[in-house]
């Protein structure tokens, strides 16, 4: 369990990187091609979303790897999940029926909190 655990939440944790440090950095105007609900959405909500998607990453990796309250990986996926839940409501609000990324991230996240719960 702990091999799949890893796998998943590292892929999970990874993607989280990218699209938080995205969305932590870049301005609206560079984000906008790639994602195009921050056209209608506050920067600060915007930047909030990405420090939210990093502070997860860590939520998954750190406590597991450092032994320090392992159980804050169990909350950082179930986190992600409801980030998703949130982030499909959003595109489909607006018209957007391509959701499979994130039905894929939900499901990752599901996986995480189920292999984390080894640390309980």
């Amino acid at each position: 369990m702990n091999v799949a655990y890893w796998i998943v939440a590292g892929l999970l944790a990874l993607f989280s990187v990218y699209a938080g440090g995205l969305k932590a950095v870049r301005t609206r105007e560079q984000l906008l091609p790639m994602m195009g609900w921050v056209e209608s959405t506050p920067m600060p909500a915007v930047r909030a979303i990405g420090a939210v998607e990093l502070l997860g990453a860590a939520g998954l990796v750190l406590p597991p790897l450092t032994g320090v309250a392992p159980g804050l990986a169990l909350a950082a996926a179930v986190g992600f999940a409801m980030l998703q839940i949130g982030a499909t409501a959003l595109h489909l609000s607006r018209g957007e029926r391509d959701v499979a990324l994130n039905a894929a991230v939900f499901t990752a996240a599901v996986a995480s909190a189920w292999l984390a719960t080894t640390w309980l």
